[in-house]
């Protein structure tokens, strides 16, 4: 078996985007409606947990709190193991800490015990299924990435579409207790998810090897070429330029030169080392000004996201509607929001506008939609905001994770997507439980949807701010594309 050093310095096989992809595909949509989905359903477990502990609504969303920001913090530790290990492998073992760990949480004697269990171990289980097979879809798409990505997001609506009823069902009937034991066996579904997971094969076709052999080669570094360009190149010059700026330029050469023979002569053990770090954990993305612009981007988003979902079934009680009318809303949401994920990945594929003005667009939409919902208190009402809410948050996800591989390139993107969740993981942990401290002061739920709504406008800020370090980036490319042209002319004329 190869070393991880020599493993990472492979090249990716080009994606397929068809074949076995739609396994892949397939696996990621079943993740997604097993991790997520859930999340957003537990909104039914809310208030029969809250009375059976006689606690706060603050208290009760710790729950989700602590589960969602596990999904984030654990995202970098995933990404490593993969890179370790294998995406199957880390998937599987993911699938098996969720069920068991629903499991240990119906025998709960007190909340400290549910966040431990439902919240920490069974989010750290979600973080090794979610963020593997999220990058292994991304490496098996290209052209046809922003409409894979919709379709396997749209796992999370369809099974919080049927979980939601189900749950409520299951409550009726066993408990509480005996819910969370079903959705323990339910989630071992994970691991057969991961058995799907396959590495992409590596090129076969004689004239890509060659290729691909030399640009390692390249990657190596020669350093006699190396020097030999330079001096050919600050033998053009002196032909070309005037005398100051010929002096001037061989001066930039001959540092140059210095500079490369120094970088070959230092510490190689330092420099395989670094090679090895960042084979697992790509750290100078955070040198990456776009990348950490995205990422405050999804701080506040999500502060926004997890709340409404699971407030909404106690709000709509709160109104005076029933169970099964307050569970039925969540379904709605769903259909719609699986409907926003497809038409809205759709629309993304097809390249009219940017991703990252598309992603403002349905962001600024959200935090409306949600800045109404206090207005909304009959059945009727809350079917039309259930609806708004679910097709404009399928809008955004749909393309909210698409917009980073644009930010950092496919390459990196496994451990782009461990640091973005990371660093959005504050938001998912203090969302819930910010929402629920207003709701408890103010005795009201309505005031948790104007929370989300305020956060995820100022989230779009960043998005705002990123569009115009894009431009400027292909400003900047375009004009030394332009340079590069005008100086090869010169040395050929």
């Amino acid at each position: 078996m190869d070393p991880p050093e020599k493993r990472g310095k492979r090249r990716d096989a080009a994606a397929p985007d068809a074949g076995y992809a739609w396994l892949i595909l397939l696996s990621c949509f079943f993740v997604f409606g097993l991790t997520f989905g859930v999340i957003k359903s537990f909104g039914v477990f809310f208030v029969e947990i809250q009375q059976h502990f006689d606690t706060t609504a603050a208290g009760t969303s710790w729950i989700t709190s602590i589960a969602v920001a596990t999904i984030h913090m654990a995202a970098p530790v995933s990404s490593a193991l993969t890179a370790r290990f294998s995406h199957r492998a880390v998937v599987i073992s993911g699938g098996l800490i969720c069920s068991a760990a629903v499991a240990f949480g119906t025998l709960a004697r007190s909340l400290t015990e549910l966040y431990i269990t439902v919240g920490f171990l069974n989010g750290f289980g979600y973080a090794l299924t979610w963020t593997p097979t999220v990058t292994m879809l991304g490496k098996y798409f290209d052209k046809r990435r922003p409409v894979a990505n919709a379709l396997a997001s749209a796992g999370e609506c369809i099974l919080t579409f049927s979980l939601t009823p189900l749950f409520q069902l299951l409550i009726d009937s066993f408990s509480w207790r005996g819910a969370l034991l079903v959705l323990g066996g339910l989630q071992l579904n994970l691991c057969v998810c991961g058995m799907l997971l396959r590495p992409l094969r590596a090129p076969t076709d004689a004239n890509v090897i060659r290729k691909v052999k030399e640009e390692e080669s390249l990657q190596k570094g020669d350093l006699e070429e190396t020097k030999l360009g330079f001096r050919l190149e600050s033998e053009l010059n002196v032909l070309e330029m005037p005398d100051q700026e010929t002096v001037n330029d061989c001066a930039e050469v001959s540092d140059e030169v210095s500079s490369v023979t120094g970088n070959s002569s230092s510490g190689p053990k330092k420099t395989q080392l670094r090679t090895r770090v960042q084979h697992y954990v790509d750290y100078t993305l955070i040198t990456n000004g776009r990348f950490m612009v995205y990422s405050m981007f999804g701080v506040f988003a999500a502060l926004g996201f997890f709340a409404p979902s699971l407030f909404l079934v106690p709000y709509a009680r709160s109104q005076g509607l029933s169970e099964y009318q307050a569970a039925a809303l969540l379904s709605i949401s769903a259909v719609l929001d699986l409907f926003g994920r497809v038409f809205f990945g759709w629309v993304a594929n097809l390249r009219l506008i940017q991703t990252v003005q598309q992603l403002t667009a349905t962001v600024v939409l959200l935090g409306t939609v949600l800045l109404l919902c206090p207005l909304a208190s009959t059945f009727p009402e809350l079917v039309a905001f259930s609806a708004a809410h679910g097709l404009v948050y399928g809008a955004t996800v749909a393309v909210h994770i698409t917009v980073l591989p644009e930010v950092v390139g496919v390459e990196r993107l496994g451990s782009a997507l461990g640091f973005f969740m990371l660093i959005r993981s504050s938001g998912g942990l203090l969302g819930p439980p910010i929402a629920g401290f207003f709701i408890d002061k103010m005795e009201n739920y309505g005031t948790g949807f104007l929370m989300s709504g305020v956060a995820l406008i100022v989230s779009a800020l960043f998005l705002l701010i990123l569009h115009q370090m894009n431009r400027r980036s292909q400003k900047s490319a375009n004009e030394a594309a332009l340079t590069e042209k005008k100086s090869w002319k010169k040395c050929f004329c």
